[in-house]
């Protein structure tokens, strides 16, 4: 089992909520303070709901693929380092309330990616090891080191080093 994940960023969690069980005919598969997630089977979607500040235009915070094992997200892992691809691995680290296995990678855009694995649920939202605030992420400052390679695919050599999600930020 292999889905897409999106994950916004919304002002009012409630109403995104009424929305998406609307939209995608489900209801969340999991709600805890200020979060949501759908686990949507056609189109096979994890769609996350992380409540930010009120009144902000809803934005994008991460893009991922869930897989079904640990083995799935070490082969991504090793997949993506032989593309040269710059890769952050973070085991047994609780995000999004849940206890995962992953790795990260940014698009030419800084658009973070995570190849992810849910092995438990857990109590707290939890966040990547890596993440700080918004302006002190790697992907968010602007240097030498992170201008895309000429094919627009950024490489080990050319980007900081991938941080993770803002579930917990």
């Amino acid at each position: 089992m292999s889905r897409v994940q999106l994950a916004l960023n919304v002002a009012d969690l409630e109403a995104s909520v009424a929305f998406y069980s609307r939209l995608f005919g489900v209801e969340p598969a999991k709600r805890r303070p200020g979060y949501a997630n759908f686990a949507v089977t056609e189109p096979p979607l994890k769609l996350v709901l992380i409540e930010g500040e009120p009144g902000q235009a809803t934005r994008l915070d991460h893009l991922g693929v869930e897989v079904a094992s640990t083995g799935a997200v070490t082969a991504a892992t090793e997949r993506l380092k032989d593309a040269g691809l710059a890769t952050f691995e973070e085991n047994d680290t609780s995000c999004c309330y849940a206890l995962q296995d992953k790795v990260w990678v940014h698009g030419p855009g800084k658009e973070p990616w995570e190849v992810y694995v849910v092995k438990a649920d857990a109590a707290e939202r939890g966040g990547s090891r890596a993440l700080g605030t918004p302006d002190t992420r790697p992907v968010d400052r602007p240097t030498a080191e992170g201008v895309p390679t000429a094919t627009g695919v950024p490489t080990a050599e050319s980007v900081p080093t991938a941080t993770g999600c803002g579930c917990g930020g």
